[in-house]
């Protein structure tokens, strides 16, 4: 009786494990994702996480996410026309640095000499406006905040609010504005 107990035991674990993969590979490029936040899929707290995905896929939750994001970044780097930069904040790495160092230790090679190395090798590149479309838009434009709150397009204003509410630094530039 004990063995089927040790057995859906050891299912249980697995598929908790699982949940928490496949966010990872759901999620490879939310720059957020943590130790933390994956262990939370699986039920687990993060140390009890970390060494039962270690034991169970023989590599670190870490490792795994940075094999998953590195694999993405080739592919950017075979297929799309975005700089180096891009394609690191792209994958979910927010230092330049870490993503070479790390891209190197996986491939033997820089992410520019892996880029130069394999362009040229099948379809033509896909233009960089395209990629960052299809990769959730562009960060710039995303984090810019408007000033102050105006009615949506064919809302009309309600009565003691003034169309003056934009601060003077940007009334000036109201027309640039879509």
């Amino acid at each position: 009786m004990s063995v089927g107990r040790v057995t859906i035991g050891l299912m249980d674990k697995m598929r908790q494990l699982r949940l928490a993969k496949d966010a990872m590979d759901r999620d490879w490029a939310e720059p957020g994702l943590d130790l933390g936040a994956v262990a939370a899929h699986a039920g687990y707290s993060r140390y009890h996480f970390l060494r039962a995905f270690k034991e169970a896929y023989g590599e670190t939750p870490g490792q795994y996410l940075t094999h998953r994001r590195i694999e993405r970044a080739e592919e950017m780097l075979r297929s799309a026309d975005l700089s180096v930069t891009e394609i690191c904040h792209l994958v979910g790495f927010s230092s330049l640095g870490t993503f070479s160092s790390r891209f190197k230790a996986r491939t033997g090679l820089t992410p520019s000499e892996y880029r130069s190395e394999h362009v040229g090798r099948g379809a033509a590149l896909i233009p960089g406006c395209y990629a960052m479309l299809w990769a959730g838009g562009f960060p710039s434009a995303t984090l810019k905040k408007r000033a102050a709150a105006r009615p949506a397009y064919g809302e009309k204003e309600e009565p003691g609010q003034e169309a003056t509410s934009i601060s003077p630094s940007t009334s000036s530039d109201r027309s640039a504005e879509p």
